[in-house]
């Protein structure tokens, strides 16, 4: 069977799919993902098939626009900047979604970021879809919306209420582009309420994070199951770089420090870094990420590239990350504690859960982040037993799940039902 995983976004919208094409292709399916050009030699070095979707995500998150998003934070304002960012690449996403669905899929994975129009494409291709997404996006009443930031409960009726109006936010995102998609594929030019006949029906939905950390929802639709985390698959010929394995193994465990696709100012979030770490008397290791930062001249700490998070976070003694949804799930799968720093979207609601589980200290703002404030946090996280115990806890817990498993059960199931649902 031709499986097509669609998605859109950072190395965190993206990587996670590997892990989950390279078991599709395990249990004998032919897989291709279509995500951005600049993820092509990654998705290839895994031994999966590759299609591309317009648009530079990193280039957009350091635009004026992705700059003004990034100091927005979470909320209304973030979510008004997210839809005028989106705006403004819809049509030109859409046709990369629809010209990768048009050469060929028995069935179409989709994530979050492109559900909207893959969902409309797929049904009128008449191709079996999917939902696969990494953050939790069905209303429910028992927390509020991730992309709201979600730190706080608005109570059960606010809770379901913010969530659904989510969902036309959505259609009003990609409208000129759903316009667009309609008329190429034939369908009849009419206001479209597609994202929430999609996520209040009967089209099915698996959520990739652990029910460990954010168990599913009494009120969720049946179709909307919690599979469990995907994890990033290497690449078969990958080795860790001799300068990285000869500083661990000079001194006690270093502490991870790194913000991914955060795209920010490198020079001050490098000078919070190396200060709080020597305020802290620890080692560390601090990942470059899209924002470049970069540590000379200290012995103790490290500067790195791209490095597998299963193989370093083991490593580590604890992990300073912005909590994205990749980065969480890593962190917690290698049982260490950790420090989140939430900037934007959805990484206050996975900080908030990393403090509700027990696994870290209170989460501090990227707004309100400075190195005392880091180098306390990083000691409590060392420091205190009680987190190190919790964390590896949850690891346990985690380690008994497999996500990908479950989703490719689904996958197999959906298959031989047909393209299902209503027309567009």
């Amino acid at each position: 069977m031709r499986v097509l995983v669609v998605t859109a976004g950072s190395a965190g919208d993206v990587m996670p799919y590997t892990g989950l094409g390279v078991r599709l292709c395990e249990a004998g399916h032919e897989v291709v993902m279509a995500t951005h050009a600049g993820f092509e030699d990654a998705v290839l070095a895994r031994g999966l098939g590759f299609r591309p979707l317009p648009v530079d995500p990193r280039a957009e998150l350091a635009s004026a626009g992705g700059q003004r998003l990034a100091r927005a934070g979470t909320g209304p304002v973030a979510l008004a900047h997210l839809t005028w960012m989106a705006r403004a690449f819809a049509q030109e996403l859409g046709r990369g979604v629809l010209a990768a669905v048009e050469q060929g899929a028995d069935v179409v994975l989709l994530s979050l970021s492109v559900a909207r129009p893959g969902h409309l494409v797929a049904e009128a291709l008449r191709v079996p879809s999917m939902g696969v997404y990494l953050q939790p996006w069905t209303p429910t009443g028992e927390f509020s919306p991730a992309l709201f930031g979600g730190a706080r409960s608005l109570g059960r009726w606010g809770n379901r209420a913010a969530a659904r109006a989510l969902l036309p936010a959505t259609d009003f995102m990609y409208a000129s582009s759903l316009r667009e998609l309609r008329t190429r594929l034939g369908l009849p030019r009419r206001a479209d309420c597609g994202s929430l006949r999609r996520e209040t029906g009967g089209w099915p939905v698996q959520y990739a994070y652990s029910p460990t950390v954010l168990p599913r929802p009494a009120d969720w639709r049946p179709e909307a199951r919690v599979a469990g985390y995907l994890w990033p698959a290497r690449p078969a010929d990958w080795c860790p770089d001799p300068r990285l394995t000869d500083f661990l193994a000079a001194g006690p465990p270093p502490v991870f420090i790194g913000f991914g696709s955060l795209v920010a100012d490198p020079e001050r979030l490098s000078r919070i870094a190396v200060r709080a770490l020597r305020a802290a008397g620890v080692r560390g290791v601090v990942q470059a990420g899209w924002s470049g930062l970069r540590v000379c001249g200290d012995d103790d700490v490290l500067t790195v590239g791209e490095v597998p998070h299963d193989w370093l976070f083991p490593r580590m003694s604890a992990v300073v990350h912005a909590a994205g949804a990749g980065t969480t799930a890593a962190g917690l799968r290698a049982g260490v504690p950790a420090v989140p720093v939430p900037a934007q979207l959805d990484q206050p609601f996975w900080a908030a859960r990393l403090t509700a589980l027990g696994v870290s200290p209170a989460p501090i703002p990227l707004r309100h982040l400075t190195a005392d404030r880091l180098a306390t946090a990083i000691r409590q996280a060392v420091e205190n037993p009680l987190h190190r115990t919790r964390a590896r806890a949850v690891a346990e817990r985690i380690a008994a799940e497999d996500g990908a498993g479950q989703v490719t059960e689904a996958v197999q199931r959906l298959a031989p039902a047909g393209a299902g649902g209503q027309r567009p």
